[in-house]
């Protein structure tokens, strides 16, 4: 699937993984970018994307996947996501990794409250120098403030993202990107004014 995919598509495929394997079997097959969700915390991971010179993702969560949303809490949660983005942007930038994008995590380790608060706040990161990803599409966090299941949860992924770019994020990852792209069209032509 990835080599049709790099042969097929012209864009840069991105693999979402924590693992050094997988990551590296997949950059020998032409994957370009890693996104890993542990935020390139193995040094393994970190050696595997330099000797590839791929692009990565930093993504913040807290704790683990099975237990980041049993009561996360943060001193500051900015603040907080930050520091921790400091850190591994030295450890990756060190290991002679360019090309960082930095995604806050939105839903994994988060409450209703952090989301919203990173969301209205993502312009504080650009200190940092690196491009932000956001990606709140469908997240439970929507459901939770719309009561809506997640396959009605267009309307409210498409203002999140609406509000992500105003605020600076320069990268949507979505499950509809038809619709997500039209209301970055719109976004695009109110920023040119």
């Amino acid at each position: 699937v990835i080599t049709r995919l790099v042969k097929e598509v012209d864009a840069p495929i991105s693999i979402d993984t924590y693992k050094p394997k997988v990551a590296e079997e997949c950059l020998k097959l032409g994957v370009k970018i890693v996104n890993d969700i542990s935020g390139f915390r193995n040094q393994e991971m970190i050696k595997v994307a330099a000797k590839y010179n791929a692009k990565v993702i930093i993504m913040h969560m807290l704790g683990e996947p099975k237990t980041m949303q049993a009561d996360p809490k943060y001193d500051n949660v900015i603040e907080d996501i930050k520091t921790f983005f400091k850190k591994r942007i030295k450890a990756v930038t060190e290991a002679g990794i360019k090309d960082v994008v930095l995604d806050p995590g939105i839903g994994f380790g988060k409450t209703l409250e952090h989301n919203l608060t990173i969301l209205k706040n993502l312009e504080q990161f650009e200190e940092l120098g690196y491009p932000l990803l956001v990606g709140a599409s469908r997240k439970t966090f929507l459901g939770m403030i719309t009561g809506l299941p997640v396959e009605e949860r267009l309307e409210s992924s498409l203002a999140a993202h609406v509000i992500a770019v105003m605020n600076g994020c320069s990268i949507i990852r979505t499950h509809d990107v038809k619709e997500t792209r039209r209301a970055m069209m719109v976004v695009e032509a109110i920023r040119k004014t």
